[in-house]
């Protein structure tokens, strides 16, 4: 299976929760430390199991999230 990196930019990240709940591979989770600038706790990666479905960037309503595909 592919292998993917998912990166996020916090600063326009807004929380929603979205993103995590539609990974098939439950990569992604809400920071439990970070808090952004307008206040919210942005996803970010928990693990490398990434496929690189890209489902939690479609996902996204403020297009905060960026999938690559790794060979």
């Amino acid at each position: 299976m592919a292998k993917g990196k998912v990166t996020i930019n916090e600063l326009i990240c807004k929380g929603c929760e979205l993103c995590v709940s539609v990974c098939p591979k439950h990569v992604l989770k809400l920071s439990e430390t970070k808090i952004n600038a307008a206040g919210y706790n942005p996803a970010e990666p928990v693990n490398d199991d990434c496929i690189a479905c890209t489902a939690c960037a479609k996902m996204c309503p403020d297009c905060a999230i960026t999938v690559e595909k790794l060979d």
